[in-house]
């Protein structure tokens, strides 16, 4: 979308709006949970670039040969070439960090924000229905009007008048139902079991990622294997065994 001589690009405007929801509500969390709303939003200040130095870094390393002949549009983020992988991974280390040098409990500051990241997971994939990327192997007419979507979805997959799966979609459903479940755990809960939210997320997502990237036609490789999918097993995998550890803690403090 052109505004005068300024572009303005779909994805960064829903990243942007991921950004201010998930601001606004995990500050008022953050506010009522210990973690402070100061530190909260100091944090976001700084995670912001780190997320999307992040998710241009990891995209990178694993699609090097395109820009290998041309270093410096390693830079040029505008023309996409993003990966939440990498947010994830790089932001996680960066709480980490963060949290040591203020005295902060990492997985407490992690539960606060990781239902948002979700949130946020759901709204950014519009971005890829907007420029028609990231979407699933080609496909007919007769066979999406057979799915539960929407009209605009199916026209909107029609690309170069060819129908595509749109695994964006199903994948913002997927992530929209795991935020919904994060509230719920976090309401029952109410952060007694510091890492629960987290764990869940590891678990939830990893499984959405794993089955959604197996139909992706864009996925990076290394060697036969999907990236994607070997971080969403190993997600899953943590996430199965932190919950073994909350469990197996809880019942010792019942002993």
């Amino acid at each position: 979308m052109n505004i005068g001589p300024i572009t303005i690009y779909w994805y960064s405007v829903l990243i942007v709006i991921s950004i201010i929801i998930g601001v606004y509500f995990s500050s008022k969390q953050a506010s009522k949970n210990g973690v402070g709303r100061e530190f909260l939003n100091n944090l976001i200040f700084y995670l912001i670039p780190v997320g999307i130095i992040g998710a241009r870094f990891y995209y990178v390393i694993f699609n090097f040969d395109v820009f290998r002949d041309d270093i410096l549009s390693i830079f040029k983020i505008w023309e996409g070439g993003l990966a939440i992988y990498g947010t994830v991974i790089f932001s996680f280390l960066f709480i980490i960090y963060y949290c040591k040098k203020h005295n902060k409990s990492v997985l407490l500051v992690i539960d606060t924000l990781i239902p948002y990241l979700l949130l946020g997971q759901a709204i950014g994939r519009w971005g890829n229905f907007i420029n028609k990327e990231a979407h699933g192997a080609m496909t007919t007419l007769e066979y999406l009007e057979k799915l539960p979507l929407p009209s605009f979805v199916i026209e909107g997959m029609k690309i170069n008048g060819v129908y595509y799966i749109p695994t964006f979609f199903f994948e913002s459903i997927l992530c929209l139902i795991g935020f919904v479940i994060l509230l719920i755990i976090r309401k029952k809960d109410g952060f007694k079991h510091k890492g629960l939210l987290m764990f869940v997320y590891f678990i939830w997502y990893g499984i959405v990622r794993f089955f959604i990237e197996g139909m992706r036609t864009d996925s990076l490789y290394l060697g036969s294997f999907r990236v994607s999918q070997i971080v969403s097993l190993v997600l899953v995998f943590l996430g199965m065994g932190g919950l073994l550890y909350l469990l197996r803690r809880r019942k010792s403090e019942k002993v």
